[in-house]
């Protein structure tokens, strides 16, 4: 009877704290203190998303130019020049001959090696296309007549004009065919074609088509085949000789045969020389950085281009005599 009436007090007084609102847990005590977690580091600032990051910018290394004037050898070589007759070439400088040398030495080697005298003769030109404020020397193409050509045909003409009268002019002087926009679809269809296409300003808007078919040949006034001057553009164009720049400052092309005379060949590559050098003001130095020569059989030999342009004394005294 005693423990009844102790469970019914016990009962009755978690009914009286339930009622005044305390705590529904006896077992764990208010005052034992909690460890809280403590942070020690900064957070890391939030990055913006508007902004872009910019990207770090390379530094350009110059190149080294090592002058070789006051050494004893060449930096990096064995001596300037070898004493034996048989050597290994990357161990000296290379021999830079004069244009007259190299010519006389590429038709010794033809006789030598018994190769075809008629061979082609090719240069390789390597262009500093670099201009004032960071600009530069934009791709060319140019067409020079030759004054000794070396090709046995005449180069094919198209003339574009609506003109009775250019028509006739252009017949008379030697171009393959003449018309206007009536030639556009038997060009794109590969049933006419040409070396060279020449155009007057008017039929350039309709020749629009054609731009993609053409490229390079398709007429433009920088490269002289629009004009209304039909006569003097056939002359060029027929017995004219093309070169471009490749690769953005490579020109490679043929200059002759090797059965040619020496001053034919000299004459010719002179001629392709002084028209390549107009494209730059020759106040910024020289133009040519390296220039070759071969024909198509022998070895690349290393010419002095300045020997072929002419010095500006000379230049002075001719028009002074003049």
């Amino acid at each position: 009877q005693c423990c009844w009436q102790l469970i019914t007090f016990l009962a009755g007084c978690q009914r009286q704290l339930l009622s005044a609102g305390g705590p529904t847990y006896t077992s764990l005590s208010q005052t034992v203190p909690r460890n809280l977690p403590v942070r020690t580091f900064a957070a890391v600032k939030a990055k913006k998303k508007d902004k872009k990051e910019e990207p770090e910018k390379e530094v350009k290394k110059e190149r080294r130019i090592i002058d070789d004037k006051d050494r004893h050898k060449p930096f990096g070589k064995t001596a300037w020049a070898p004493v034996d007759d048989v050597y290994i070439q990357r161990f000296y400088t290379r021999t830079v001959y004069g244009v007259a040398d190299a010519i006389d030495l590429l038709k010794s080697f033809q006789v030598l090696d018994f190769t075809p005298p008629n061979q082609p003769v090719y240069i390789d030109l390597r262009l500093d296309m670099k201009l004032e404020k960071k600009k530069k020397v934009d791709p060319f193409v140019s067409t020079v007549h030759l004054p000794h050509p070396f090709k046995t045909e005449l180069n094919t003409v198209i003339v574009f004009t609506e003109n009775a009268d250019q028509a006739k002019v252009a017949e008379e002087n030697g171009a393959v065919c003449v018309g206007g926009v009536e030639l556009m679809q038997r060009i794109l269809d590969d049933e006419i074609s040409a070396d060279f296409y020449v155009a007057v300003p008017d039929m350039l808007p309709k020749l629009v088509p054609l731009k993609n078919k053409l490229r390079k040949k398709f007429p433009k006034s920088k490269r002289g085949s629009v004009g209304v001057n039909i006569p003097k553009m056939l002359e060029i164009f027929k017995t004219g000789h093309e070169f471009l720049v490749e690769d953005g400052c490579y020109i490679r092309t043929q200059i002759a045969t090797l059965d040619m005379p020496k001053d034919h060949i000299f004459a010719n590559l002179q001629t392709i020389m002084m028209d390549v050098c107009s494209h730059r003001p020759a106040s910024l130095g020289p133009f040519v950085e390296r220039a070759i020569i071969a024909s198509q059989t022998s070895e690349s030999l290393w010419f002095n281009s300045e020997d072929v342009l002419p010095k500006p004394a000379e230049e002075q005294e001719d028009e002074v005599a003049v």
